[in-house]
Formats: structure tokens, C-alpha cells, sequence
């Protein structure tokens, strides 16, 4: 996906800058071409020619300088990039860019880019919780950039908390997602995502471990694939996602009627929400409250099965479902396909440790109706989603 591809690697002014190297030389393997821009302040971390050397060109370092071509720098990078990544991305670089200030050569090649550009944040805890931070993040944003999001741990000063540079493979892997082909043009895709809630009383509730990940993904690439996608998720705290229409949820009944408001504008409906099979039979106003001699009965009932109401009456949409599954995946997915008249599932074991819910990453099998089963192998859920995302659309070609 990264064959070819032409990339200018922004670096600056964090002591992060030496994962640059390695994002680099990532890069480089996959099959990018890159140019690495660096601002004075990174070559403070991490000198130039480290960077030369991996790449293979010259690092471009200086705003006002002019090749023997004559080509004004930041113009010519903007022309010849597919796209731009600054990783590390210091509080500095974002504030300037989302200010329109563009006083060096990496700020002002991104002001005068068309192509996207992606920020991989490194920065101490307290720099990155700033009120002034975040709104200037939150304005670029608006604007279309991306961010990937920082990691929690021990920071260079000693501190503990976020504003780690996020995992180099999760940011290769952001990358490899981006510029995709917008093959769902004038497709709508309804995705449910997260988990319900289903209240015991006003402070507590019955629900399960799913974070949204795994739809939120979805929903990402389907829209930087072309399609209006309608979103309906549970309780969640993940950053927003841009999509046509977002509609948040709590319990079972409330995602009921929303999918059935929104289905018949979809074509394809991927159901990727964990909603709960089982719910209090009554709910109580108040609290409960706790007593010594006192044993609590809580008498469940099922909710509704949504998905089964969407396969008799899909018609001729395409209906994805998940199976989140601890023994007999292929066999315990395979039944649910059936029953539920699904075109496609996705199933994987929950006991894995270092995948399923709340994991930034999964492995799964895609099974389709006639029992085909791909395996995919443990990934991060963006590239998953978009995993999913083409076999749905072999669906599609199959049908025409």
C-alpha cells in the first residue's frame, strides 16, 4: 500500500526525533519515497545526514535556500508529495500551522500542501493537556489534518503520563490508510459501534468490554473511501471521527430504533456494536442500596435481536455481523451467518490477550455465505477495517 508513494517526513524539535529514523527506515522498506524535512530545532536531537543516508536525497533544511534548478522549496515539496507526515509533531509546529505562521520550511510547505497531513504528537504531559493545545488541535481538525494519538508512559523528563510518540508500527500502519482509493463512492454505510448500557438503577447498569474501536475504524475508512456513513454508537471516549451523521445511544432499545430509522438509506450495514443479549426485566428509579441482610435478585430478560430483524428484511443490501467468540470460532460464527442471513462475518476469540476488545489491534476470520473463510492475521484495526472493507465490496462485484 506504501509502494511508491511520495511522503515528506516532517521532524522537529523533540527528543522523540530519533524514532524518526526509524519511521524512516519503516517507510523506506514498505516502498515509500521520502524526503525528510527538518526544522533547526530537530537538528538539535538528531543530525541531518542520519537522515540522508536512509533516505537516499538531501534533507531539506532551510526555507530560503534554491536548489540549481531554481525551484522554490516548499512549493516544489507540496507538488511532489502524496502526502505529509511530522513525526515527532512538538506543541511549537502545531501551534504555528493552525495560526496560518509559516516562518521555517516544514510550516510553510504544510500551509501550502493540498495533500493530507498527519501529525504523530510527542510532547511532557502538561504541554499536551493545554487548553491552548487542544483548541489549536482541535482547529486544524476542523480543517481536515489528522492526529494520531499520543501514548501514555514515562515521558524523557521523568514524568508519567501522555504525550509518548504513539507506537512507530501504529503510525506506519495510519499511514497505509491514508490516500485510499474512493471506491465506496455513492455508497451509504450504516455502522453501529461501542456497547449499550442497560440500567439496573441510576447508577448502575449491565454492559461489556467493548471499547468502539473496531466500528470507529470502519466508519474512518469507509468515509476516507468515498461512502456517507451514518454511525450510531454506544458509551464511548475515543476521538470523533468525521462522518455524515453520528447518532450516540445507550441501551439496546434506543439502537433498535435507530438502526431501523436509518436502514432503509443504507446499502451496506456493518454491525459492529457488542449489544447486550440480556437486560433487568425492571429497572429501578433511585439507587439500590447495599444492606448486610439483604440478597438481591436480579431477574434478566433478552433484548431485542437486531440483526436478525435486519437479515428478513435486507433485501438486497449487504449485512455484515461480528462474532465475538471464546471456543468453536469458525463453527459458532458460521451458524450465526446462517441464521442471521448475513452476506459476511467477522469473528475472533476474546480470550486472546493481545487482541479483541479494547485493543488497538485484532486478528480475526472473515467467513462469507458459501463458507469461505480468510484468515486475518493480528493488525491494527484501522488496516483491518480496511481488510473488511474489500471483501465487502467482492460482495458487491460478485452481484453485478
Amino acid at each position: 500500500m506504501l509502494k511508491g508513494k511520495k511522503i515528506v517526513l516532517g521532524i522537529t524539535g523533540s527528543i522523540s526525533a530519533y524514532k524518526g529514523v526509524e519511521i524512516l527506515s519503516l517507510l523506506k522498506k514498505k516502498g515509500a519515497e521520502v524526503i525528510v524535512v527538518m526544522t533547526k530545532s530537530a537538528e538539535k536531537f538528531v543530525q541531518p545526514l542520519t537522515f540522508a543516508t536512509i533516505s537516499g536525497r538531501p534533507v531539506i533544511r532551510d526555507l530560503f535556500s534554491l536548489d540549481d534548478k531554481l525551484e522554490v522549496k516548499h512549493i516544489s515539496l507540496t507538488k511532489w508529495a502524496d502526502l505529509i507526515l511530522i513525526a515527532p509533531a512538538t506543541a511549537n509546529i502545531v501551534s504555528k500551522i493552525a495560526n496560518g505562521i509559516a516562518d521555517d520550511i516544514l510550516t510553510a510547505t504544510v500551509l501550502a500542501a493540498k495533500v493530507k497531513t498527519i501529525f504523530a504528537p510527542a510532547m511532557n504531559k502538561n504541554m499536551i493537556t493545554n487548553p491552548i493545545y487542544l483548541e489549536n488541535v482541535r482547529k486544524l481538525i476542523s480543517f481536515g489534518y489528522e492526529f494520531i494519538d499520543s501514548e501514555y508512559g514515562v515521558l524523557a523528563c521523568g514524568d508519567v503520563g501522555k504525550g509518548r510518540l504513539a507506537n512507530t508500527k501504529k503510525i506506519i500502519s495510519t499511514i497505509k490508510c491514508a490516500n485510499l482509493k474512493k471506491d465506496y463512492k455513492n455508497k451509504t454505510v450504516l455502522i453501529t459501534a461501542s456497547c449499550t448500557r442497560e440500567p439496573i438503577d441510576k447508577v448502575r447498569f449491565i454492559s461489556n468490554y467493548s471499547s468502539g474501536k473496531m466500528g470507529f475504524a470502519l466508519a474512518k475508512i469507509a468515509s476516507d473511501r468515498g461512502a456517507k456513513v451514518i454511525l450510531i454508537s454506544g458509551p464511548h471516549s475515543l476521538p470523533s471521527v468525521k462522518v455524515s451523521k453520528m447518532i450516540l445511544i445507550e441501551t439496546a432499545e434506543e439502537m433498535k430504533k435507530e438502526v431501523l430509522k436509518y436502514f432503509p438509506k443504507a446499502d451496506i450495514i456493518i454491525s459492529a456494536a457488542a449489544i447486550a443479549d440480556f437486560r433487568p426485566k425492571k429497572s429501578v428509579y433511585g439507587k439500590i442500596k447495599k444492606s448486610d441482610n439483604r440478597k438481591i435478585m436480579l431477574e434478566l430478560e433478552e433484548t431485542s435481536d437486531i440483526l436478525a430483524e435486519l437479515g428478513k428484511k435486507k433485501g438486497k443490501k449487504i449485512l455484515i455481523g461480528f462474532a465475538a467468540e471464546t471456543d468453536n470460532l469458525i463453527k459458532n460464527a458460521s451458524k450465526k451467518l446462517k441464521e442471521k442471513n448475513l452476506n459476511l462475518i467477522i469473528a475472533n476469540n476474546i480470550l486472546a490477550k493481545d487482541a479483541g476488545f479494547g485493543s488497538d489491534k485484532n486478528r480475526a476470520k472473515i467467513i462469507n455465505s458459501e463458507g469461505k473463510v480468510k484468515n486475518i492475521s493480528l493488525m491494527e484495526k484501522s488496516e483491518m477495517a480496511i481488510e473488511i472493507l474489500d471483501e465487502i465490496l467482492k460482495v458487491k462485484q460478485k452481484r453485478n
